[in-house]
């Protein structure tokens, strides 16, 4: 028997009527298990920073160097999968499962290809990156080899992104989202063990030895790989072999790439792909910022980036729900729906992000000092928090109102804000305000960004044109 979230989405799909309360046990029926998901991912990070903090500023350091680095490579990876499975979205919406198959199954080769890509480029840049970033010497050979591991094990990322995605657009958020949360079980189990060399334990009066390769900051790439393995595997027979609407056992079909289905991919993923791009970028130049500031500085601004995201994270876990809503909502040519689910899920990211706010603000010291045993990172980081926990509301905003522009396949405009908020304010004031303020000026200058950039994308979910594409099917 198919669960009430199936019924109420089929409903969506067939052109029955769903009443406001109906809207919202949907939207949080989706909701609970994405923010679940994505709560637990940021945990696992969280204890990761944790691990590698207990080796000390430097360890901290040598990855926080080349964490926005990594964004960019993972964002040039999500964007594929965002490209394919927002079309998958809209077939499933339409009740044309055939062509979400056909799609999921050009996606596999179309990813292949751009992961192979990244991989090797990725490989090129390991050695010299963290020099090209200011970093000292005494943290780049961490870095470098921290980079280099993790990229190589870019075709696991893509493959959990890629079914991920495709299985939350067909609708099935919790199975995702159940295989992110064991993912980043396995990950800080992995992680304890490649960190940390062997080593005993005295328990209650017993020996306990606890086995460990001793492989310090290359050992967190090392965990965060072996269980990018497992999870991937699972994903990709699940999308495959279980996915109702997904499903490719048993059937034929061409996995080589049509030009309709690459034409709409790119152009739904093209302009999100150069917004990330030159977003991730900007945050390349402001680590090039920070950097100056000494390694107490980047310690503190990547682990304060990562209990920040404790906070933010939820508002993705709506944003996924959102995406799937309005998607769905617009292939079956539902304006007004999709409308009624943006709104909601919008306001749904801004009262929970404005909650984890307060709780950030309040529970700084606790965060910080759960990351870093090095008392000027935490105080600094508590600092810098405290800052940018009044951002939370209006950044809510802008992340589920952009995942509710993408599930309409509106992307160019929304990118080109999200651009011109990042370069023109959080950048050109981060240059500014750090040599004056140091790290403080920096959260600042991010801080101001993320309200303003709410505002904005408030305004265009009301007055803009964002669902221009139903009004051409």
């Amino acid at each position: 028997m198919s669960s009430r979230k199936d019924q109420l989405l089929l409903r969506i799909r067939q052109g029955g009527s769903l009443s406001t309360s109906e809207q919202l046990r949907l939207t949080a029926l989706l909701s609970v298990p994405a923010i679940l998901a994505q709560v637990s991912s940021v945990l696992m990070y969280y204890i990761d920073d944790a691990m590698v903090g207990s080796l000390g500023a430097n360890a901290s350091a040598s990855i926080g160097l080349v964490a926005t680095s990594l964004w960019l490579f993972w964002s040039i990876l999500s964007c594929v999968s965002t490209g394919f499975s927002v079309q998958v979205a809209h077939a499933v919406g339409a009740n044309d499962l055939p062509r979400a198959r056909a799609i999921f199954r050009q996606s596999m080769v179309t990813g292949a290809g751009v992961v192979l890509a990244a991989m090797l480029l990725g490989a090129m840049l390991a050695s010299r990156l963290p020099h090209w970033l200011g970093g000292d010497e005494a943290i780049c050979g961490d870095a470098s080899l921290y980079f280099l591991i993790v990229v190589l094990g870019a075709p696991l990322a893509m493959a959990v992104f890629l079914s991920s995605a495709m299985l939350r657009c067909a609708g099935n958020i919790k199975v995702p989202s159940l295989a992110n949360v064991v993912m980043c079980v396995l990950d800080v189990v992995f992680n304890f063990l490649a960190i940390f060399p062997a080593r005993t334990f005295t328990v209650a009066g017993m020996s306990v030895h606890v086995p460990g390769l001793g492989l310090g900051v290359a050992g967190a790439a090392v965990g965060t790989l072996l269980a990018e393995a497992l999870v991937a595997a699972y994903l990709l027979w699940y999308a495959v072999a279980r996915s109702p609407e997904l499903r490719l056992a048993g059937e034929h079909g061409s996995f080589v790439p049509e030009r309709r289905t690459l034409f709409e991919a790119t152009d739904i993923a093209g302009p999100i792909l150069i917004q990330r791009v030159l977003m991730n970028a900007a945050q390349i130049v402001t680590t090039i910022i920070v950097a100056p500031l000494g390694a107490v500085a980047i310690a503190a601004n990547a682990l304060g980036i990562t209990a920040e995201s404790l906070c933010y994270m939820p508002g993705y876990g709506i944003g996924e729900a959102a995406t799937t809503l309005v998607g769905q909502s617009v292939g079956a040519g539902r304006r007004r729906l999709a409308r009624h689910f943006a709104w909601m899920t919008v306001l749904l990211g801004i009262v929970v992000m404005s909650v984890m706010g307060m709780v950030m603000y309040v529970a700084a010291p606790l965060m910080m000092a759960s990351l870093t045993p090095d008392a000027d990172v935490r105080q600094l980081g508590v600092e810098c928090l405290r800052i940018e926990a009044w951002a939370e509301p209006m950044f809510a905003a802008s992340i589920v109102a952009m995942s509710c522009f993408v599930g309409a396949g509106d992307t160019r405009k929304p990118a080109l804000m999200n651009l011109m908020s990042m370069w023109l304010v959080r950048v050109t004031l981060a240059a500014l305000l750090a040599p004056a303020y140091g790290l403080h000026g920096v959260w600042i200058g991010m801080a101001v960004e993320l309200t303003f950039r709410g505002i904005v994308f408030l305004c265009r979910l009301q007055w803009g044109h964002w669902m221009k594409k139903l009004a051409r099917t």
